[in-house]
C-alpha cells in the first residue's frame, strides 16, 4: 500500500460513496474504484461491504481506518516540519570551538538569533586540535579554528583577524612604555594558559631566539582566569586581543607593544565539502559574511578552500 491508496481509501471512508469520494479527490469513479481495489489487494481483505450502497466498512476496513489516519496525519506534519526548516522556523545547528574562537561567534551568533530565533544553537567546546575531527564525524555541522586544517573534505573560510597582545595591569611599571623589547621581559611572570598551542610555541623560539629568559610560572585553565589574575597584579600574560577588548577599555589592563613580536592570526569557519549544510548552517553563513560587510575592521570572510 503506499499513502496515495490510503488517502482514497480515506476519503471514501469519509464521503460515504464512492461517487462523492471521486468529485472530493477530483477523479473518475472508476479510478477511485480501481484504487481501492488495489489496496485491497495488498492488504489481503476488503475493506468496502460491496452489498451496501452507502460504502459501508468491513471489519478489516474499520482497523485499517484508524491506521491510514495516522499515517496521513504523520504525512502532513512530515511535510510541516520540512517547510518549518525551510523557513527557519525550527531547525538545530551545533558548532565546534574552543574558549578563544567561541568569542568571535558571540556578535554573530547575537545576530544570528535576532533573525532566527526559533534555530537551537549548541556550542560545543573543544579542544582545537580536535575540532576538523568532530566536524568530519558529522559531531558538529560547523567549527571555528585558529589555524587552516589539513583535511582536503574540508572547507575554509577566514572569517576573523586576531593578534596575540601583550598585557599588564594598570600599575605595572612597564605600563606606562609606548613599545618594549622581548628582553625587558625577561625578569617578568607571566601567567599562561594550561593547553598548549602553536602560538605558545612561536613565543618560546622568540624569546630563545633573543636569549631571553621566558618565565612561565602560572598555568591557569581559562581565559578569564588569565585575566582576572593578571589584571589583580600578579605577573603579566600574552592574550588574544578579542579575549581582553573590554578590559581594554575599562582601563583594568594595560596593552604594550612588543617590537620583536607580531603574532597574528586567522579564525577560520570550517565545514564538510561533501555533506549538504542544513538550512540553519546556510543562514549562519550568511550572517557571517555579513558581519564583514557590518563590523569591518577585523572581520573577514574569505574563502579559502
Amino acid at each position: 500500500m503506499d499513502l496515495a491508496q490510503l488517502e482514497v481509501f480515506l476519503t471514501v471512508a469519509r464521503e460515504g460513496r464512492f461517487s462523492r469520494a471521486a468529485v472530493k479527490l477530483y477523479r473518475t469513479q472508476s479510478a477511485v474504484s480501481q484504487s481501492i481495489r488495489k489496496l485491497e489487494e495488498d492488504v489481503g481483505e476488503p475493506l468496502f461491504d460491496r452489498s451496501s450502497r452507502d460504502g459501508l466498512l468491513t471489519d478489516a476496513g474499520r482497523t485499517l481506518l484508524e491506521y491510514a489516519e495516522r499515517l496521513l496525519n504523520l504525512r502532513n506534519d512530515a511535510q510541516e516540519a520540512l517547510v518549518e526548516l525551510r523557513e527557519l522556523q525550527k531547525g538545530k545547528l551545533v558548532i565546534a570551538a574552543n574558549e578563544f574562537t567561541a568569542l568571535y561567534l558571540l556578535p554573530v551568533l547575537a545576530e544570528f538569533r535576532r533573525l532566527h530565533p526559533m534555530i537551537k544553537i549548541t556550542v560545543q567546546r573543544a579542544l582545537g586540535s580536535h575540532i576538523p575531527d568532530d566536524v568530519m564525524r558529522h559531531s558538529s555541522e560547523l567549527g571555528v579554528l585558529t589555524y587552516d586544517p589539513e583535511e582536503a573534505q574540508l572547507h575554509s573560510v577566514i572569517v576573523y583577524l586576531d593578534e596575540l597582545i601583550f598585557v599588564v595591569p594598570p600599575r605595572h611599571p612597564l605600563a606606562s612604555e609606548r613599545q618594549v623589547s622581548i628582553r625587558q621581559l625577561g625578569a617578568e611572570s607571566f601567567v599562561a594558559h594550561i593547553v598548549s598551542s602553536p602560538y605558545r610555541e612561536k613565543v618560546i623560539q622568540a624569546f630563545k631566539r633573543h636569549k631571553t629568559p621566558l618565565h612561565m610560572d602560572i598555568e591557569l585553565p581559562t581565559l578569564q582566569a588569565i585575566k582576572r589574575f593578571v589584571a589583580m597584579g600578579n605577573g603579566v600574560a600574552l592574550v588574544p586581543e578579542i579575549s581582553v577588548e573590554t578590559e581594554l577599555a575599562r582601563g583594568e589592563l594595560v596593552r604594550i607593544p612588543v617590537r620583536e613580536l607580531r603574532l597574528h592570526r586567522k579564525l577560520r569557519l570550517i565545514y564538510r565539502k561533501s555533506a549538504s549544510l542544513s538550512h540553519a548552517a546556510r543562514a549562519f553563513l550568511k550572517v557571517a559574511e555579513a558581519a564583514a560587510v557590518t563590523h569591518g575592521d577585523r572581520y573577514r570572510f574569505q574563502r579559502e578552500r
